[in-house]
């Protein structure tokens, strides 16, 4: 109870947060390497509360499990609705983390149709930031589409295509394989408009068959099958963190 009153040890607040063996996180502490709250920490032996202070490696934030945030990763299927509700009663995000007892943010959305990577996290500050255009966090798109792509397509996408809605670029494009006039393309964008992907491609002459997001930022959707869920690694929390200046 005496260590909860007056903070934990930062070296054991470190190993427990996965940074490295107690004596790895001392050798950090030693090399200058952590900051508390701004300030780097040198000394061994600080205690600090896990819940609130701000602790950074190498410039990269830590977060901790005494802090209680919960950072997740959904492959969301095509058909789910992108809330925590739907008054229709179409399955929803709600039905992936139900019982879990953290009140869950959904960063961003998916259309109904869209399948692939959506975050989910209680971190409401991250969340705002990584939704937010002004911070310009990339999105990776796997796209299907028919015909054939001119060479000229990806230079439009990139200069912009004006929509009902203003003018968006993409960051950047490419054809992935060719099976027919079945066409994989990739879309970049840090774009967040409604269906903005779907919309970008109609209106250069090749409607989405089937769109995947396959990247938020730098959390990959990898190998995670559809309808299921991982927790995000200690890597990926920090590198979302270090994308909106966090």
């Amino acid at each position: 109870m005496a260590e909860a009153r007056e903070g934990v040890r930062l070296q054991k607040v470190l190993a427990a947060a996965g940074v490295g063996s107690r004596r790895a996180c001392e050798e950090l502490i030693a090399a200058g390497r952590v900051e508390v709250d701004g300030r780097t920490v040198r000394t061994q032996g600080v205690r600090v509360d896990p819940a609130t202070a701000v602790i950074k490696v190498d410039g990269m934030r830590v977060t901790t499990a005494e802090a209680g945030l919960a950072y997740l990763a959904l492959n969301k299927p095509p058909g789910v609705v992108s809330t925590m509700t739907d008054p229709e009663g179409r399955p929803s995000l709600a039905d992936y983390v139900e019982g879990r007892k953290e009140r869950l943010f959904h960063v961003g959305r998916l259309d109904v149709d869209t399948e692939g990577l959506i975050l989910l996290t209680n971190d409401g500050e991250l969340a705002h930031r990584l939704a937010h255009p002004s911070y310009g966090v990339q999105k990776t798109y796997l796209a299907e589409v028919h015909g054939t792509v001119a060479r000229d397509v990806g230079r439009q996408l990139r200069a912009g295509v004006e929509l009902d809605d203003g003018l968006v670029k993409v960051d950047s494009f490419r054809v992935l394989d060719r099976v027919g006039r079945r066409i994989m393309v990739e879309v970049v964008l840090h774009e967040g408009r409604k269906h903005v992907v779907r919309r970008l491609l109609k209106e250069v002459g090749h409607p989405v068959q089937r769109l995947i997001r396959t990247h938020f930022g730098p959390v990959a959707l990898g190998d995670l099958r559809p309808g299921k869920m991982r927790p995000l690694t200690s890597a990926e929390v920090a590198q979302l963190y270090q994308a909106v200046d966090l």
